[in-house]
């Protein structure tokens, strides 16, 4: 199967962002693809915000649009509609994403995903692994 995926998080479901849903749901390109919707709150929302690396506590929802698919012809149109939602949905956004949710190609999220808590696992980084071996995920580089 191929897979690509674009995350966000949210503190509210608003009517306009529900909107974007209904529209891109009409137009999902392949059945394997889904937009999974998950509640925060609770537990989550109860541990201090610097207590560990995820920062984003007062999420109400996070959203993970994943685009899955067997054929590779069809590249091209499945992770189109999901970056189209991806977009579609970004003013609705907090800003913040689980780091475990991107991908690749989206680097420049890495500090998004940890918000204030950012600065000090650089440098826990810098501390531990200055010269970065531990590199192949959604890295937080060392700045020595």
């Amino acid at each position: 199967m191929r897979n690509y995926w674009k995350s966000h998080d949210f503190r509210t479901l608003d009517d306009g962002l529900i909107e974007v849903f209904i529209d891109h749901a009409r137009h999902i390109p392949d059945p394997q693809t889904e937009i999974a919707f998950v509640q925060l709150g609770g537990a989550v929302s109860g541990v201090a915000h610097t207590a560990t690396a995820y920062t984003h506590r007062d999420a109400q929802f996070v959203v993970n649009v994943h685009g899955r698919w067997a054929d590779p012809a069809r590249d091209a149109a499945c992770i189109g509609w999901a970056r189209e939602l991806f977009k579609a949905a970004t003013p609705f956004a907090t800003g913040g994403v689980y780091v475990n949710f991107l991908t690749q190609e989206e680097q420049e999220r890495v500090h998004a995903a940890y918000g204030e808590n950012y600065a000090r696992l650089v440098a826990l980084k810098n501390k531990y692994d200055p010269s970065n071996l531990f590199s192949v995920n959604q890295n937080i580089r060392p700045d020595v």
